[in-house]
């Protein structure tokens, strides 16, 4: 084991030095006291060899505070409120990153963009950062707004394919005109038969369909404040 070679010579002439005192007995407890006070002074000299620091008493490390960021993976509107029946304030794109300021769980962020704040749902949305940190806000009152501009057909928008089953096969695609539709539903003569997410453009379905028989489709684009619906696309088996 080594050992400060100034330390062991101090503690040997402090103790040589009380032994030869002629007359002199010093006490053990004063003798210790001095061979302390020695090394005491041995430690605090230049070139003395420290002595170990405590362990185990380092403090919890406090985590970096990262700020809470939104990206898209696809072309997304940002609205001025949480859902389709809000006006659209820009569009995000994939790889453009804007800071969240809060969310409305589960659905929806508030987002900061260089168009103003505005309303992105979760489900387009991949968040990093702090962002449960953020704190919920409450949505704006609903616009008194307008119902969705109707879609239209292009030339040649629909086909169909009749069987000697009875049965047909069906494709429509139109020109999604709205930027505030909840979705789009399918009538085939006057009734729903299907609903589609906002920004649908096609729908295709196979039906029971007679030779000499009709049957008539419309698109109708909805939201909170009403629907409105494209021009009927008309077919007939021959």
């Amino acid at each position: 084991m080594n050992r400060n070679p100034l330390i062991v010579l101090v503690l040997v002439g402090a103790i040589a030095l009380s032994c030869n005192v002629p007359g002199t007995t010093p006490a053990e407890g004063n003798v210790m006291t001095a061979a302390a006070l020695t090394v005491d002074a041995a430690l605090s000299t230049p070139g003395a060899s420290p002595l170990p620091s405590p362990t185990g008493l380092a403090g919890t490390t406090t985590p970096p505070f990262t700020q809470p960021m939104l990206s898209v993976g696809e072309v997304t509107n940002c609205r001025s409120g949480p859902g389709a029946g809000y006006d659209k304030v820009v569009q995000l794109t994939p790889g453009q990153q804007v800071e969240i300021l809060g969310s409305l769980p589960p659905d929806y962020w508030l987002v900061d963009t260089d168009q103003g704040n505005c309303w992105v749902a979760v489900e387009f949305a991949t968040p990093v950062g702090n962002y449960l940190t953020v704190p919920t806000v409450t949505a704006p009152p609903t616009p008194n707004g307008r119902a969705p501009e109707p879609p239209t057909f292009p030339q040649n928008a629909w086909s169909y394919f009749c069987y000697g089953t009875d049965q047909a096969d069906i494709a429509l695609s139109w020109n999604d005109k709205a930027d505030n539709e909840t979705g789009y539903r399918i009538l085939r003569n006057g009734k729903s038969v299907a609903d589609l997410p906002p920004n649908s453009t096609s729908f295709k379905e196979t039906i029971k369909l007679a030779s000499g028989e009709s049957v008539d489709y419309q698109i109708q684009a909805y939201n909170v404040q009403g629907e409105s619906n494209s021009p009927v696309a008309h077919m007939t088996c021959p």
